[in-house]
């Protein structure tokens, strides 16, 4: 089911609490139901507790603003498009969040499906490396930009990627709130956890 067939009110209720898994867990061992096996990136998409962990991480914004970069972004950390026919300050609708969302979602599963070529990946890993692209953007994480990651995938080592996924710099600058996203997107993609580090237990919903 696409982004856009439901409410937000899907995913911005309170997180449901999930059982913590403990550090030492192998990434070679499969750690839920669901994830029994690595399956090609192609036939994988984004899980509603990624969704859900998503839209923790990123808020939801109804109202054009400035991120920490300086971007004009609104909804579910959508960068506005000179197609958007958008300025900071303008309100969207709930739908248009949700048409946002995902647009964005499918343009990040293709990145990663790029990124990873015929690499298997767990549901959880996919859903990682999701937030890597869905956050820093498919140009960041090229071959050029990030070599060590990159290599990690060419060599199939599971453990290098999860190595290679602190991304915490915005403007030049380290980023609190990035530091925090960063370990969060480690611990699902080792251990399946998709638990907010900060534990705060609310999504960020502002006007």
């Amino acid at each position: 089911m696409g982004a856009g067939a439901m409410s937000l009110a899907a995913f911005t209720g309170p997180p449901v609490q999930r059982p913590k898994t403990k550090q030492t867990v192998a990434v070679t061992e499969p750690l839920a139901e669901n994830d029994t096996v690595r399956k090609p990136a192609v036939i994988l998409k984004a899980s509603d507790e990624f969704k859900q962990a998503l839209i923790e991480e990123e808020g939801v914004r109804y109202t054009v603003y400035r991120d920490v970069a300086g971007y004009p972004t609104v909804g579910v950390g959508h960068l506005v498009r000179p197609a958007d026919n958008l300025r900071v300050g303008d309100r969207v609708s709930e739908q248009r969040v949700l048409d946002f969302l995902e647009e964005d979602l499918k343009t990040a599963e293709r990145g990663v499906r790029i990124l990873v070529g015929d690499l298997p990946l767990y549901q959880h890993e996919f859903d990682a490396l999701l937030d890597l692209v869905y956050n820093v953007g498919l140009g960041n994480v090229s071959e050029r930009e990030s070599p060590r990651l990159n290599a990690a995938i060419a060599d199939r080592d599971y453990e290098a990627i999860a190595a290679e996924l602190d991304y915490t710099h915005a403007a030049g600058k380290v980023a609190r709130g990035l530091e925090y996203r960063s370990e969060r997107r480690a611990q699902i993609f080792m251990d399946a956890s998709y638990d907010d580090p900060r534990e705060t237990g609310a999504t960020r919903v502002t006007t």
